[in-house]
């Protein structure tokens, strides 16, 4: 899954610190999840489009093989 959390946080000016203290999580956490080693749990996801004011979808989304593979998998089970 690709983010853009880096970005918005940019937008917002905050600090990897600043941003893991407002959602309750590390500051590794949020640079696991920038650098897509680490996908974050839903109530996170939910929390951190909350700070920035998006919907969940504006900052995660699927790389195209993953969208292709989700089509794929859910023609297989009509």
């Amino acid at each position: 899954m690709k983010n853009k959390l880096k970005v918005y946080r940019a937008m917002y000016d905050l600090s990897q610190e600043k941003l893991a203290n407002l959602v309750g999580v590390s500051r590794q956490t949020i640079n696991y999840i920038e650098k897509g080693k680490y996908t974050p749990s839903v109530v996170l996801a939910l929390k951190l489009s909350k700070v920035f004011e998006c919907s969940v979808e504006d900052i995660f989304f699927l790389e195209e093989d993953e969208l292709k593979e989700v089509i794929s998998i859910s023609k297989g089970s009509e």
